[in-house]
């Protein structure tokens, strides 16, 4: 078992280890850069690292990292978190944290593309599942919620409010 910070919770029980990098560990890797968003105008004061980690439990990071005031690397910007078992997270890190938008694939062959916080899906994002079915729609922390459609395996598209395991009132799209 991976120690991991009190509260962390992981989407689709992805194994991901959150551990903190130890700056010593870390430091023949670093690479400084700049980090800008997309407007060009740079995102914090902090200096950013590209880093190639490997975690003691197997797990890959590639991506962005900040030094804390305590000489800890975390994960900060964009990156990629790869498990031995598969599964596959790229996109937006902030606090360590999978934070802003983001890509989770699952070994099973599930998809989710959308908005994270904290490590949990929240906001706009769509979940494909295995066999091809897909919800996209509102998240709030990993539950599907508010206005959303899903597609089921024949192609047919429901629309309506969701609350986790319930979606009352659901209606069929009709494609005249």
């Amino acid at each position: 078992e991976v120690p991991r910070r009190p509260g962390d919770r992981v989407a689709l029980g992805a194994e991901l280890a959150l551990l903190a990098l130890n700056a010593t560990e870390l430091a023949a890797q670093e690479e400084p850069q700049s980090q800008e968003n997309i407007c060009g105008t740079p995102l914090s004061t902090a200096e950013v690292y590209k880093i190639n980690f490997i975690f003691p439990n197997g797990d890959k990071y590639d991506g962005d990292c900040t030094r804390t005031s305590s000489g800890i690397f975390e994960r900060n910007g964009i990156g990629t978190h790869t498990t031995p078992n598969g599964i596959v997270y790229k996109g937006s890190w902030k606090d360590d944290k999978m934070n802003g938008f983001g890509r989770l694939e699952h070994f099973s062959g599930a998809v989710y593309e959308g908005h994270f916080k904290d490590n949990m899906f929240h906001g706009l994002g769509t979940y494909t599942f295995p066999n091809g079915a897909k919800y996209t729609g509102n998240f709030n922390e990993n539950r599907v919620e508010g206005e959303g459609q899903y597609t089921d395996i024949w192609g047919l598209e429901w629309c309506g409010n969701f609350h986790f395991t319930a979606a009352p009132g659901l209606k069929l799209k009709l494609h005249m």
